[in-house]
C-alpha cells in the first residue's frame, strides 16, 4: 500500500462532535501537526469527512 501524509491546518474549534472525533481518530492534535498512513479506504474516508480542515500529500 502506498503511504500519505496528513497534515490539520486549520482548527477543530466550532467544528461538530464527530469532526473532532475524527481527527483525533486520525491522530492529529494540534494545528500542523502531521502523520503518515496508509492509503486504505478507511483511512480516506476519514479524511473525505474533514477535508477543510486538513491537507495531504503522497509519502515519499
Amino acid at each position: 500500500m502506498a503511504k500519505i501524509k496528513v497534515t490539520k491546518v486549520k482548527s477543530a474549534i466550532n467544528r461538530t462532535k464527530r469532526q473532532k472525533l475524527t481527527l483525533l481518530a486520525l491522530g492529529l492534535k494540534k494545528v500542523g501537526q502531521t502523520i503518515e498512513h496508509e492509503d486504505t479506504p478507511n483511512i480516506l474516508g476519514m479524511i473525505r469527512k474533514v477535508n477543510h480542515l486538513v491537507s495531504v500529500e503522497e509519502a515519499k
